[in-house]
């Protein structure tokens, strides 16, 4: 094996890290579930199948889709840019007063019901996340 047969992972591998290293939501909430040790494996499941089906839709197009509306791309640009403002904001905010992630007086969810509802609701309701895989990987 040599590094042209390589050269496609590794340039895929440092893609997909480049893409994750920035912790979001949904990534915050599989962290904060992994320090409840509360139904982990079905958070990371979950998120797992979620990230994965989005990717497959970008892979078939739905970012083309997208891009052949002139009112889905308006919608998604403003959309994406005011989320994109107020995430900026807040991450600066936040790194003027650093705080650990803490669990101390959090009420954990007691169903695993709940906490898949939540895993779906970080997963699927996030404008960040259509981004990184429907719009980004879905087009590389």
């Amino acid at each position: 094996m040599n590094l042209v047969d390589v050269a496609p992972f590794l340039k895929g591998l440092s893609f997909g890290l480049g893409l994750i290293v920035a912790i979001g939501f949904q990534n915050a909430f599989v962290l904060r579930q992994g320090l409840k040790r509360e139904h982990v494996f079905w958070v990371a499941l979950v998120s797992a199948v979620a990230d994965s089906l989005l990717i497959v839709l970008g892979t078939l197009g739905l970012g083309t889709l997208f891009a052949s509306s002139l009112l889905l791309t308006q919608i998604a640009t403003w959309g994406g840019a005011l989320f994109l403002f107020w995430y900026g904001f807040r991450s600066f905010r936040s790194a003027l007063k650093p705080q650990p992630l803490e669990l101390k007086g959090e009420r954990s969810p007691s169903s695993l019901r709940s906490v898949i509802g939540a895993t779906l609701a970080f997963s699927l309701l996030n404008p960040h996340v259509y981004l990184d895989t429907v719009v980004l990987i879905g087009s590389v």
